[in-house]
């Protein structure tokens, strides 16, 4: 049998990368099973871009991972409108000044462009939302709101339409709640505050996303929460053993009280190869925030925004390509998931220009059908496909928030 040449498998591999970075890999099935499903993403960066640059999220955008007309090319029917108030604001503790004037920027950008984009304060919203043809957009914010945790600012935060906060604040050490990744575990998981924080988040019916937080307040906040917790945007520490990722028994112990584990879409989280590529080249881990607070002399908030907007949008590093995961290792990890804890509990959570390095093939939210056809290839049902791309999110989201509290 004649063999190929070198050149012909280079030209093949070439054009299957064009054929699936422009959709053509995608099948009529999964196109459709897509289309006919409730895509409900856990953790998408919507707003920084226009927050310090400038623009409107309706308009599509030649770079960067996310706006509207590429979600919903992507079949994005709902998402956790993320904003995320940076490590920057926290020494001078700006952090509650900023977190208002990005959810003052969340809800002028979705009124701006009512007609595709409404925001969801309960699971029945997002379906009603989704029926209606527009996107669900649930307001959650990444990083502190109030790194001391004062509830009264909790019910501030939810009477202007916030659902989902964040336990730890992002890579920072908090005044309640351990992070995984600031340095030192001064609470050993939680302290009283946090826990007061965990019983009026129950309460109010808000998310309490613990990604970024440490294992200790991970599994505190399990055992403390009547409610299921989510991690809105994580990974395997199996697959990669940072501390960024969850391990198997803490995965376990969420799951047991319902919760559920977005999976975030980037290299740095599922492939070993690419995190030791991004971390050799920036000269530290992703998450390492030891420069901020390393200014002199006093700040004012416009100064600590420019120091902020060259971070936005936060596309992926340019890690060689023959590096990166394809969709379906990607998908081999939220397999190995399933195996763990089972169909019910794994969830979509991109983090979308929140950095991730994009799978081979991926270029932004447009490409979201590629994960329903990699799990068809995989042979999942039908079923598991809709739990794994919003019906388990919306489950929780609904036993969480449809408690009619009175803040």
């Amino acid at each position: 049998m004649k063999r190929f040449q070198p050149s012909i498998f280079a030209g093949l591999a070439a054009l299957f990368s064009l054929l699936a970075a422009a959709g053509a890999a995608v099948s009529d099935r999964a196109r459709e099973l897509h289309r006919s499903s409730l895509v409900f993403d856990g953790h998408i960066h919507a707003i920084e871009r226009e927050f310090y640059h400038g623009g409107d999220i309706g308009q599509r955008k030649p770079d960067g991972q996310f706006d509207l007309p590429r979600a919903r090319d992507g079949g994005l029917g709902a998402m956790f409108f993320s904003f995320y108030v940076t490590e920057d604001y926290y020494p001078g503790r700006f952090e509650t000044k900023q977190a208002l004037r990005l959810i003052d920027a969340c809800i002028t950008q979705i009124q701006a462009n009512s007609a595709a984009i409404e925001i969801a304060r309960d699971a029945s919203g997002v379906e009603r939302i989704h029926a209606a043809g527009k996107i669900a957009a649930v307001l959650d914010v990444e990083g502190s709101f109030d790194l001391d945790g004062d509830p009264a600012v909790m019910r501030d935060f939810y009477r202007l339409g916030l659902r989902s906060m964040q336990l730890s604040a992002h890579n920072w050490q908090n005044n309640y709640a351990d992070s995984c990744c600031s340095g030192t575990f001064r609470w050993k998981g939680l302290n009283d505050r946090g826990r007061a924080w965990i019983r009026e988040a129950n309460r109010l019916g808000m998310v309490i996303n613990v990604s970024h937080a440490s294992d200790d307040a991970i599994s505190q906040a399990i055992d403390a929460s009547t409610d299921p917790v989510v991690a809105t945007h994580h990974g395997l520490r199996q697959v990669n053993d940072i501390p960024r990722n969850m391990p198997d028994w803490l995965l376990k112990k969420l799951a047991a009280k319902g919760g559920v584990i977005g999976f975030q879409i980037g290299n740095e989280f599922h492939n070993r190869k690419v995190f030791d590529w991004v971390t050799a080249h920036a000269g530290k881990p992703f998450w390492d925030t030891k420069p901020v607070g390393e200014a002199t002399g006093p700040l004012t908030i416009f100064d600590l925004d420019r120091i902020a907007a060259p971070k936005f949008p936060m596309g992926g590093s340019a890690a060689p390509e023959d590096l990166k995961m394809t969709v379906d290792d990607w998908v081999g990890v939220v397999d190995r998931a399933i195996g763990l804890v089972g169909e019910d509990h794994v969830a979509l959570g991109t983090d979308f220009d929140g950095g991730p390095t994009l799978p081979r093939g991926m270029r932004d939210v447009s490409d979201l059908p590629l994960i329903t056809d990699a799990m068809l290839r995989r042979g999942y049902s039908d079923e598991r496909i809709r739990k794994f791309l919003g019906g388990n999110l919306l489950r929780v989201f609904r036993q969480i928030t449809e408690k009619r509290p009175t803040p």
